[in-house]
Formats: C-alpha cells, sequence, structure tokens
C-alpha cells in the first residue's frame, strides 16, 4: 500500500496534516485529516480568576481572538448574572460584525482567494497572495488592503488592540464611544457596505461565471448531506452575537432549538487515535461513523451552516443575495461544501448592513456601560456563545464561591466540524487521486476540500488530559533509532 502526506495544510491556523492510503490500484483506499498539534488550554485555565479568562482564552488563536474574547464575557455574564448595559450590547455587537467583516475578507481573498480567484490547479508559485493581486490588479487589491485597514484601525480604537482586544467586561465593556465618533463610524459604516457589495459583484464574476470553477462548486466530490447547526433571532435568521442555537436535518426540518446553557444534552464528543482533534455530533442521533445522511449525527456549523439553519437575512441585501444563492444551487439545505465561500460573502454583505444600523443608533453613544457584578450564581456556571467566523463557539466555566476556576469546557467550531471534513477530505480524495501519477494540482484540490470550513486547528486542540500524548525517537546520524520514549502518561 502507497501512502501519500500533503504536510504542511497550508492557507488556515493552526498545524496538520493529509494522510493518504492508496491500494494496490493505486486508487484511495483510506484518507484522514491528521491534527497532531496540541493545546492545554482547558488544564491551565483551572485555578485562575474567571475574570482573566477573556484575556487567556482569547490566546487560543491570533485569528479569532474576538470570538473567544467574546464568548468568554458572555459566559463571564452568565456566571455572575447580570446583564449588559444596552449600550455595552450594541459596543460589543458593533465590534463583533466589524471583526466579521474583517476575519470573512481575510479568507475569501487571502486564503481561499488562490484556488478560486487565481485557479485550483495554477502553478503553486502563484496559488498565494501575490498571484491575486497580478490577477485582480494592483489597484482592486489596493483598495481590499485599505478598507481590511480601515475595518481593523477602528477595532483597533473600540477594543483596545485589534488582536487580543481588551475591552469586554462582565456586565459590560471597559470604554464608552463618544458622540463626536458618530460620523466616524458612519463612514467606515458607508465604506465598509461598498466593500461588501464589491466583494459579492467579484465573487459572482470570479465564480458564477467561470464554468470550470461552478462546475467545481457543485462537484458530487464536494457534497454531504448532514445535519447543520448555527445560531439564529426571533425570526429564525442567520446571527452572529446572541440567539438559540438551531439545528435542522439534512432535509432542513428542524430537529432542534435550544439555549446554549443546554448544549451538553444535544451534543457530545467523539475520539479517535490518529488526531488530538475531538469530533462533536448530535448526542440523540448517535455516532455511527464517518458516515453522512440523517441517521448520522455528524453535524456542520460555519457560514453555509448558518444560512441552511436560517430562513431568512435580517438584512435587505443581504436577504437578496440569500434569494439569489438558494435559487441558484437549487436545494435547501445546500450540501456543496464548497458553496461555504460563497456564504461566507453574503455574511460579510450582513455584517457591513448591520454595522451601518447599529452606528445609526443613538444610544451606542450612551454614557452607562456596564453593570458591575456582585457575586457568581448560585449554580457557580456560566455559559457563553457566539458563532465565530468559523461556527459555533461555545465556552462553559465552572467555578468556587468566589469565580475562581473549577472546570471548563471549549466546544470550538473546527471540532463541530471535524467530522465533516474527515467526510470532505476522503470524498475528495477518492474521487481526484487515480492511479500512480499524482498531480500537485489534484493534492490542491483535496486541500480545498477543508479550506472551504477555514478551519482553525489551534482552537480544536485544546485539551491536554495526561494521556499517551505520543512517542519520541531518537535517532542517531545514520537515522537509526537508540532510543524511544512514551510521553504523556
Amino acid at each position: 500500500m502507497k501512502e501519500i502526506t500533503i504536510s504542511p495544510l497550508t492557507r488556515l491556523e493552526g498545524h496538520g496534516k493529509i494522510e493518504i492510503f492508496l491500494n494496490d490500484s493505486g486508487n484511495v483506499d483510506k484518507a484522514y485529516l491528521v491534527i497532531d498539534e496540541l493545546r492545554g488550554f482547558e488544564n491551565f485555565c483551572r485555578g485562575r480568576p474567571s475574570e482573566d479568562m477573556p484575556q487567556i482564552t482569547q490566546r487560543i488563536c491570533g485569528v479569532c481572538p474576538t470570538a473567544h474574547h467574546t464568548a468568554s464575557v458572555k459566559a463571564l455574564d452568565s456566571l455572575y448574572d447580570v446583564k449588559p448595559t444596552p449600550t455595552a450590547r450594541l459596543i460589543r455587537e458593533l465590534m463583533y460584525n466589524l471583526f466579521m467583516v474583517e476575519d470573512h475578507a481575510l479568507h475569501f481573498y487571502i486564503l481561499a482567494g488562490p484556488d478560486i480567484i487565481v485557479g485550483p490547479k495554477a502553478p503553486r508559485e502563484e496559488r498565494n497572495v501575490v498571484g491575486i493581486i497580478k490577477k485582480v490588479g494592483i489597484e482592486t487589491a489596493s483598495y481590499i488592503i485599505k478598507t481590511r485597514k480601515s475595518v481593523r484601525d477602528m477595532m483597533q480604537y473600540i477594543g483596545g488592540k485589534t488582536v487580543h482586544p481588551v475591552f469586554g467586561l462582565p456586565g459590560g465593556v471597559a470604554k464608552a464611544l463618544k458622540p463626536e465618533d458618530k460620523e466616524k463610524l458612519q463612514e467606515l459604516a458607508k465604506v465598509a457596505k461598498e466593500f461588501s457589495i464589491k466583494t459579492l459583484e467579484t465573487f459572482k464574476n470570479v465564480v458564477l461565471k467561470n464554468k470550470d470553477i461552478f462546475d467545481l462548486f457543485m462537484n458530487e466530490a464536494y457534497r454531504h448531506e448532514t445535519y447543520y447547526m448555527g445560531l439564529v433571532n426571533s425570526k429564525n435568521q442567520d446571527e452572529f452575537y446572541d440567539g438559540p442555537i438551531r439545528v435542522v436535518d439534512p432535509k432542513g426540518n428542524e430537529y432542534a432549538k435550544f439555549p446554549v446553557e443546554e448544549y451538553e444534552k444535544h451534543l457530545a464528543e467523539h475520539v479517535e487515535p490518529w488526531t488530538f482533534v475531538r469530533f462533536t455530533y448530535l448526542r440523540n442521533v448517535g455516532w455511527k461513523g464517518f458516515v453522512d445522511g440523517k441517521d448520522s449525527g455528524i453535524i456542520s456549523v460555519a457560514p453555509l451552516a448558518r444560512l441552511n439553519v436560517s430562513d431568512s437575512m435580517a438584512t435587505p441585501l443581504a436577504n437578496q443575495a440569500f434569494g439569489e444563492f438558494y435559487d441558484t444551487v437549487g436545494e435547501k439545505p445546500a450540501h456543496y461544501t464548497l458553496m461555504n465561500h460563497w456564504a461566507r460573502v453574503i455574511e460579510i454583505l450582513y455584517a457591513a448592513e448591520r454595522i451601518e444600523e447599529i452606528v445609526k443608533n443613538e444610544e451606542l453613544y450612551g454614557k452607562n456601560i456596564r453593570n458591575i457584578p456582585e457575586k457568581v450564581n448560585e449554580k457557580r456556571t456560566g455559559y457563553g456563545v457566539v458563532e465565530a467566523p468559523r461556527g459555533t463557539l461555545i465556552h462553559k466555566y465552572v467555578t468556587d464561591e468566589r469565580g475562581i476556576m473549577k472546570d471548563l469546557d471549549l466546544i470550538v467550531a473546527t471540532q463541530n466540524n471535524a467530522a465533516r471534513m474527515s467526510l470532505s477530505i476522503e470524498r475528495a480524495a477518492k474521487y481526484f487521486i487515480k492511479g500512480d501519477q499524482v498531480e500537485e494540482g489534484l493534492l490542491n484540490m483535496v486541500e480545498m476540500a477543508y479550506r472551504a470550513y477555514d478551519p482553525c486547528l489551534a482552537c480544536a486542540t485544546h485539551e491536554l488530559t495526561g494521556m499517551h500524548i505520543f512517542d519520541l525517537n531518537i535517532r542517531n546520524n545514520k537515522g537509526e533509532i537508540i532510543k524511544t520514549s512514551v510521553i504523556g502518561n
């Protein structure tokens, strides 16, 4: 049996590899998405003051720290049984939607862009940001960079930092916005909206009008019929900051809707020996292995899942794009994995429109920015949830009566997607790799199966359990193993 290793995985956050095993006929027998890095956040946070969690847990990731920071602050709201003031909530939501615009744009133009803008089979040296600049032109590339910088500058102004913000507090935020900020924020909202509209136009011109790429988006190699999960508002519309968690089955029927406090009744985790990531699945359906369909408990989150669990979008232009999306795909839920890229662009538009709504609200500029917490709740447990760019993110904290951390559980988007990503990797490998001659471009098309989810591998491997972690082999200068040690127990 022959083996193909794709290592390292590229254009994502974290470290991992793909192991592809070929049978004697040269066809793929099995393929594995192996995440071989390990973080210990669920262990070393124990014993720390709970109010430290928004600063500590966001260090899990340098790409989506705002998601962890916000989920953590909301968990503290719950733990201390305190609600943020209306002004503080608006400031938080404004910051979060700015983050969604910035992060989604990063993925669309920089991480996924080389595949869908430059082309999946383009030479490796062209599948990068330089290739994108050549494709879209210096003027357009400069506009993209300039707009992202404007958004990031405002995130820094509101949050203290662009990466690892310092503004969230239980019951509110650390800094108020000033009335004189209104004009600047409204101008930024206008820029963000124009940017989102142009990004949607770029997607239509690059993908929808390019038959080869559109056919790839609709290719059975990237199709899985799974359950989908995401936050919604009271009208079952796509929501980033708050709301119940909704799950629909592969036919689009509502399977469950529940507050974050009940997530353990609905979600469970499965482990495999070949990866450090845990696989989230629907507890009441059960783990049936790496198969899709209604009898499988595998779920999917991220932009496509959020659209699939929603009946519409809450803003007009995004809702129009939502309708065009499903008219074109021809099914709801849409099961084609690469359609995450289109859904992501629609969400950029929604976030920009929501920013526009928020900055017009006079309450955003109020002075009452915090309700001071008094003590932890009777259960000494707090829950927080947001929609990270990569999907549903849950923080659960358990403390003593002083608010000192005794336990925590982090259910992150990438582990919610881990099982479906594994399905995607294997199906794409079996579809594209035939025989002994394997083109590099075909291997990239296998990698595209995980890139669509925009995974954060560091976020997904966050517990150090004390179990057997790995074998350490020490070799001499001839490559011969002279000593082996078991690391972990």
